[in-house]
């Protein structure tokens, strides 16, 4: 550290050298607060608009004849006409979540039972890891948590063992004349205020 210290006492002060047209230096000067500036042409002087004739901009200084816009901090916000019905609210809107709203989400993985008679043999098992593994529904992104649910567009003429969260009344009846199973699994159950009191009480009590 000491040898640090004398190797810096030796060099003496920093100094800012300004180079001549034949290479040489022709002033030393140090770095002072009084001496720091930025450089030219990085900072502009804010143009004062309105304060008459003699700034250059005319007698309305690009604001046209008076009204709201015309004045000082006026103005309106984006997108207002004027009280009429403005433009983003005259556009169609897309139905669902596309629009805008989350309702349009969709809460399962659907399958038909006509789908199932095309992709499954006989006494074959169906899930919804076997139908993202055949390629029968995408399941990606969003969809890896949700569930599965069986829908009754279509004929089915095989014997199967559907196991899924939700069926519709036709696809449960065609499921079973065909000679196959239902096997309806417990979905996600939901989070409610009173059971996560109660299940709290009781993990205090023990």
């Amino acid at each position: 550290a000491a040898v640090a210290k004398g190797a810096a006492a030796r060099r003496g002060p920093l100094v800012c050298r300004a180079a001549g047209e034949d290479g040489g230096s022709e002033a030393e000067e140090r770095f002072r607060l009084n001496n720091l500036s930025p450089q030219p042409g990085s900072k502009k002087k804010r143009n004062r608009i309105g304060r008459g004739y003699g700034a250059g901009q005319g007698g309305s200084a690009g604001k046209g004849m008076r009204g709201q816009n015309a004045r000082s901090g006026g103005g309106t916000r984006p997108g207002f006409e004027g009280g009429q019905n403005p433009l983003y609210r005259r556009l169609p809107k897309l139905k669902g979540i596309a629009g805008g709203m989350g309702a349009g989400q969709k809460d399962f993985n659907v399958v038909n039972v006509g789908v199932l008679s095309e992709c499954f043999a006989e006494g074959e098992e169906v899930t919804l890891e076997v139908l993202a593994e055949k390629r029968v529904l995408d399941v990606s992104g969003r969809k890896k948590s949700l569930p599965l649910k069986v829908l009754g567009d279509g004929d089915l003429d095989k014997k199967l063992t559907v196991k899924a969260v939700a069926f519709s009344k036709s696809a449960s009846e065609k499921i079973a004349a065909a000679g196959g199973e239902v096997v309806e699994l417990p979905g996600r159950k939901k989070w409610t205020r009173q059971e996560h009191e109660a299940k709290a009480k009781a993990e205090a009590a023990t």
